[in-house]
């Protein structure tokens, strides 16, 4: 027994030292040169078996897509014009890894489609662009703000149309960024509707602090005139084997959806303009967050994370929850596993989501309204 122990011992000794080195040379996207240009086909597959209990007594047991990351196909070009100017173009398409169909049938792109200029004085870009909050998902907590993370169940706001934007050259490590949707432009009014983003983002060896704010406009004469907002102030630290991360975020942007007490997102998460009809943003809400994770080799990392929904209209829509997981990478594809709960105040009705929203989630309001919601997802990501 003893030699039968040692040698298991050796063997996943062996393996773990040869998954470490492979995790150093991860597979390369397929790029092709043609002179000063370049064409670079990407994405990745996300995949999850998902399993959710709801203190109801209802589960959840399915094949779900993109915990960490959304599955996507995309296309990026590049040309260097020279001088320090560089044009560049992305074109992405988000797809349901479960069952191959588009993540949204209505968009050949409906992740990014957008045409930019990189000038010695900064980057100008215009298109259906990613919000700033969105981008910094690796500066908010041990799992890219994704599956497992309290913010991301209160929700975020992703990507916006006609989206222009500058972002500016990092400066004593100082980066700014700002954009301005005209979405909602009609004629002789091109700013009826609109969505604007400003960002600023500081790093400094091993810190880096950063606020990002989104904000939205209803058209006039709706019925709720309230401007819809997300402000986002985050804080990480890198200690060598890790980073911790503090994060806070003051929003509006979540109201009731059906009979649940919460799910809306009056910002329109992916791009819909703000209808001015959903009375959530009436209601303010106070999101604290504390995370770190450790690598415990180059291929394995663990994290964990403690978050706090607070209502602060005092309607008690309050939430709080918090996770762990574990991550291995070998070469391109990460291996994770996620430990999750949400308890839900008694007039609270939030539910766990990941990059993607789950096809198969808990609906009824006996499963979700004053429910706690436990989940273990168990997954990979194969990026190319």
């Amino acid at each position: 027994m003893n030699r039968r122990a040692t040698s298991c011992a050796l063997g996943a000794l062996a393996f773990l030292t040869a998954s470490t080195a492979l995790a150093q040379t991860p597979a390369a996207p397929l790029t092709q040169r043609l002179g000063d240009a370049s064409l670079t086909l990407y994405g990745d597959l996300d995949i999850y078996l998902n399993f959710m209990h709801s203190s109801s007594g209802a589960n959840i047991f399915a094949l779900q897509d993109g915990a960490i990351l959304r599955s996507r196909l995309g296309v990026k070009g590049e040309l260097d014009f020279g001088d320090g100017f560089k044009g560049n173009v992305v074109l992405e398409q988000g797809v349901n890894s479960t069952s191959g169909a588009a993540a949204d049938a209505t968009r050949l792109f409906d992740r990014q489609a957008w045409v930019g200029l990189v000038t010695p004085g900064g980057e100008f870009r215009v298109g259906r662009q990613n919000t700033e909050v969105f981008l910094r998902g690796s500066a908010i907590d041990y799992g890219e703000r994704t599956l497992g993370a309290v913010i991301n169940a209160f929700g975020v706001p992703s990507r916006y149309d006609s989206d222009l934007v500058y972002i500016s050259p990092r400066l004593a490590g100082l980066q700014a960024a700002a954009h301005y949707s005209l979405q909602g432009s009609v004629v002789d009014s091109p700013t009826t509707q609109r969505v604007y983003q400003l960002a600023l983002d500081y790093e400094n060896g091993p810190v880096r602090v950063g606020y990002a704010r989104v904000a939205g406009k209803p058209a006039p004469g709706t019925q709720v005139q309230r401007i819809v907002t997300y402000d986002n102030f985050y804080a990480d630290y890198n200690y060598g084997p890790g980073k911790a991360y503090l994060v806070y975020i003051r929003s509006n942007n979540n109201g009731p959806t059906g009979d649940l007490f919460n799910g809306s997102s009056p910002l329109g998460n992916t791009g819909a303009l703000i209808a001015g009809t959903d009375p959530g943003a009436e209601t303010y809400y106070n999101i604290y967050q504390v995370s770190a994770d450790y690598a415990i080799t180059p291929a394995l990392r663990v994290g964990g994370l403690y978050g706090m929904i607070r209502d602060s209209s005092g309607s008690g829509k309050n939430a709080s929850g918090g996770s762990v997981g574990s991550f291995y990478v070998i070469k391109s594809v990460k291996l994770y596993l996620i430990a999750d709960l949400l308890d839900n105040a008694a007039r609270a009705g939030f539910r766990p989501s990941g990059s993607a929203g789950l096809t198969k989630p808990f609906t009824a309001a006996t499963d979700v309204n004053g429910r706690t919601i436990l989940g273990v997802h168990l997954g990979l990501v194969f990026r190319f």
